[in-house]
């Protein structure tokens, strides 16, 4: 295969070995790590044995992932506070015209699922990747993680009972979301905390990942009164004398989010998950090495 073929081969399936790392590891630069090493790989193969070159890679960048998985799964748990996946840009545009399929795309890369995924093996979690987001069928599967297919079928019934056990038991909505979000921008630029207060669940969650680099709540913060005390404190707090504080929209893993400038640098995330007009959940992504990748 001539060198130039060989890396048009390659950049046609760069999103979808981008896609099933980043699922698979929750922080881009492991999964940009995992692709280039799938390249390299792909790069020296002999591929006049490669029949299927899209079945090839994406089994390289699987096994690949799942090997960084269990050297990075010991770095987290010494995470100071929670850990939530590094904020990943999901803009499907004209590739994923299927409402349905962006649907599924969006969910499977979504904040609360990616947090659930964290607590299967990485075998668990390549099966569910590669069954659910991107549909391969288990035959397919099993050939990716050399494993018989009723092995694969095991694995994929328990992934799926658990991450159905751990995502939000309701539907969430964009454009609610996108409602909700705008109304919590427009109460915080107003300093309107009863504002604010209205657009709380009475049980939300409020989950802060900043890797003790910046300043946020160690502990996922529950109910309405702790959350809104939270939030006001974050509110009298406010900016650095002279500073400046600007707000953008962004779709981020599959949903609208609110990004936080300040002084013209990326200070925050938030994302929220929604449901009966009201807002159920509440992650805040304030690790600036989890926002390196969405700087301006």
């Amino acid at each position: 295969m001539a060198t130039d073929s060989m890396t048009d081969v390659f950049e046609e399936h760069r999103p979808v070995l981008m896609g099933v790392a980043y699922r698979m590891l929750g922080r881009v630069a492991d999964a940009e790590d995992v692709v280039q090493e799938a390249w390299l790989r792909w790069s020296t193969a002999d591929h006049d044995q490669v029949r299927e070159p899209r079945a090839y890679l994406v089994r390289v960048t699987t096994r690949l992932a799942i090997d960084r998985l269990r050297h990075v799964q010991s770095r987290r748990e010494a995470y100071v506070g929670p850990w939530l996946p590094e904020p990943y840009v999901t803009d499907f545009g004209p590739t994923v015209p299927d409402t349905a399929e962006r649907a599924v795309l969006a969910e499977s890369v979504s904040l609360a699922v990616l947090v659930v995924l964290e607590s299967l093996s990485p075998l668990e979690r390549a099966v569910f990747v590669l069954r659910e987001a991107f549909g391969f069928p288990f035959s397919e599967i099993a050939q990716t993680l050399d494993r018989n297919e009723a092995a694969v079928r095991q694995l994929a019934a328990r992934a799926r009972k658990h991450v159905d056990a751990g995502r939000p038991r309701y539907e969430v909505d964009p454009a609610e979301r996108r409602d909700l979000t705008e109304r919590f921008l427009a109460a915080a630029a107003d300093g309107d905390l009863d504002g604010l207060m209205s657009l709380l669940a009475p049980d939300v969650h409020l989950v802060g990942d900043s890797g003790g680099k910046a300043r946020a709540p160690l502990r996922v913060i529950e109910t309405a009164d702790k959350v809104g005390r939270f939030l006001q404190g974050a509110a009298r707090k406010g900016v650095p004398d002279g500073g400046a504080m600007e707000f953008r929209f962004a779709e981020l893993n599959g949903a609208d989010s609110l990004l936080v400038l300040i002084d013209g640098k990326l200070d925050s995330m938030f994302q929220f998950d929604v449901a009966d007009g009201r807002i159920q959940k509440i992650y805040i992504v304030r690790n600036p090495d989890k926002l390196v990748s969405l700087a301006p």
